[in-house]
């Protein structure tokens, strides 16, 4: 349903987008997560074609975003950031005006008005005016709207934002409701948020893609951690060469223990064969446990490495 390729999307000698490619299938939630500033806003921008990229193309229900932008809106539904609603309108008749807007036939237009006002629980304020809304409302009048059309795909960007906890939990759960019938791509930076409604993640830093899979697959990675007492270069060198180890990092030193972080091939549990490697060179063992990763040790892990790379590239430049 989206299909991203080597997009880039430049301001002058500043690249907000930097060769990304991405695809993102049919009935999939996929949260584009990232540090503010890291490009989400400016690629969904471009997937909605309110920009144009500066070079690659990107292709939504097998429409091109510059040759058919018309054709790729029909088949859109876009909530931006900030909801921009005419404040003076009522619920209904906003609602309306933008069918009418998105070419909903007249024949049509009642029921996906009333259907989109049912399932964004908006029943009981459908005759208010837009101004004298919460928040909360406000942000389900912009889902409503970005669905009125019935669109195949919904793209969200920070859909929670501002919200407080109780309208946080009831978008999340709108949201996944629409996953049943609609392919949608939500940005955030909130990671608790791509773990409550996505089924995979995007990661997005310095303008590029870190990191591209599946929640659960991130969710099963893991690491040994371990400490002991004794000489610490030793002690890494005998951890390594235990069959199925892949790679040891030294964490820290402490005293006379050192600590280290041990990442095993297909995420074994190697627990019992360290422990025999290390009390068979007589060093006193301390601590060792499995540690999961979670979704924001990717994170922090992968807009640390684009941040350094992008520093070593301006140095080498």
């Amino acid at each position: 349903m989206i299909q991203v390729d080597r997009l880039t999307k430049r301001y002058g000698s500043f690249k907000a987008v930097d060769g990304i490619t991405f695809s993102v299938g049919r009935g999939e939630i996929v949260g584009l997560l990232g540090p503010n500033g890291a490009g989400k806003t400016t690629t969904m921008r471009v997937l909605t074609t309110f920009l144009g990229p500066t070079s690659g193309r990107a292709t939504l229900a097998g429409h091109d975003v510059l040759d058919e932008p018309l054709e790729v809106r029909r088949r859109v539904g876009y909530l931006p950031e900030n909801v921009p609603l005419y404040l003076e309108m009522r619920v209904r008749e906003y609602l309306l005006y933008r069918a009418k807007l998105k070419d909903v036939p007249r024949s049509r237009r009642r029921a996906a008005i009333h259907e989109v006002i049912t399932r964004c629980r908006l029943g009981d304020v459908e005759d208010r005016i837009l101004g004298h809304l919460s928040k909360g409302f406000r942000q389900r009048v912009g889902l409503a709207e970005a669905m009125v059309h019935d669109p195949d795909i919904l793209i969200l960007d920070e859909p929670t934002a501002g919200l407080d906890p109780i309208q946080i939990r009831e978008v999340r759960a709108l949201i996944r409701e629409l996953g049943d019938r609609h392919t949608i791509l939500l940005s955030t930076h909130i990671m608790s948020e791509v773990e409550a409604v996505c089924g995979r993640v995007i990661i997005i830093a310095k303008g590029k893609i870190a990191v591209d899979d599946r929640l659960d697959r991130l969710r099963s990675e893991s690491s040994i951690v371990l400490e002991a007492r004794g000489p610490a270069d030793a002690i890494r060198r005998g951890l390594e060469s235990v069959p199925g180890v892949e790679h040891v990092v030294q964490a820290k030193v402490e005293g006379d223990y050192a600590a280290f972080e041990i990442h095993t091939k297909n995420g074994s549990d190697l627990r019992e064969e360290l422990a025999q490697r290390v009390l068979q060179n007589g060093w006193p063992l301390r601590q060792l446990d499995i540690r999961r990763t979670t979704l924001e040790d990717r994170f922090i892990q992968a807009v640390t490495r684009e941040t350094i790379s992008a520093e070593a590239e301006r140095e080498a430049v």
